[in-house]
């Protein structure tokens, strides 16, 4: 298995700007202010760690079909993402006070150790299964044929937005906003839906 540091990099910047505006973000805020912060960052980033490989194992298994139907359901993939993220951007705050109402219910119950960690592995693993951006991370796999470069970008990218929730979380949200946030990366899955369609023309 190689390991490309551009695909990394390049996937890291993908998946950032899809992920930060999902509940991901809020709902590792809302956990950071029951358990203590680093408790929660290493329950979520187990979470996101095993969702990763289940999605870059499903991409690499994708990319051994033929070429042109696997670059068309990325593609579709892409388009879809980026829709749904703009589509929300409007309903953004919201989700955002929804979401944050429905995670503090999870977390109600104090906690503290090994299971602080472990409640935050479940909360986040059950509302982040089939998510944007494990699709997403499933489509740039395949799209790439290089799913630990794709693995290691995204995982990283979902690890440093968790960071950021339990340590900045309401501090971040004073000075974005998620609708924003959302329009930028819905533009960015639309580019990449427009990018994987020509370079499939161009054969």
């Amino acid at each position: 298995m190689t390991f490309s540091i551009a695909t990394a990099a390049i996937v890291f910047a993908l998946i950032f700007p899809v992920e930060l505006p999902d509940k991901t973000f809020v709902a590792t805020l809302v956990l950071a202010t029951r358990y203590r912060p680093l408790l929660v960052w290493v329950g979520v980033t187990a979470a996101f760690l095993v969702q990763t490989v289940v999605a870059v194992t499903l991409g690499g298994l994708l990319a051994r079909l033929p070429h042109a139907p696997v670059q068309i359901v990325a593609a579709l993939m892409f388009a879809l993402g980026g829709v749904i993220l703009l589509r929300g951007a409007r309903n953004a705050d919201r989700e955002e006070q929804e979401a944050e109402e429905e995670f503090e219910a999870k977390a109600a119950a104090p906690a503290t150790g090994l299971r602080a960690v472990s409640t935050s592995f479940l909360v986040l693993f059950l509302a982040e299964w089939g998510d944007l951006s494990q699709l997403l991370t499933a489509s740039l796999a395949a799209r790439y044929h290089d799913p630990v470069s794709v693995g290691v970008g995204a995982f990283v990218a979902l690890a440093t937005i968790s960071a950021l929730g339990a340590a900045l979380g309401r501090t971040l949200l004073r000075y974005l906003r998620l609708a924003t946030i959302r329009r930028i990366g819905g533009s960015v899955c639309l580019l990449l839906a427009v990018i994987t369609l020509v370079e499939l023309a161009r054969g």
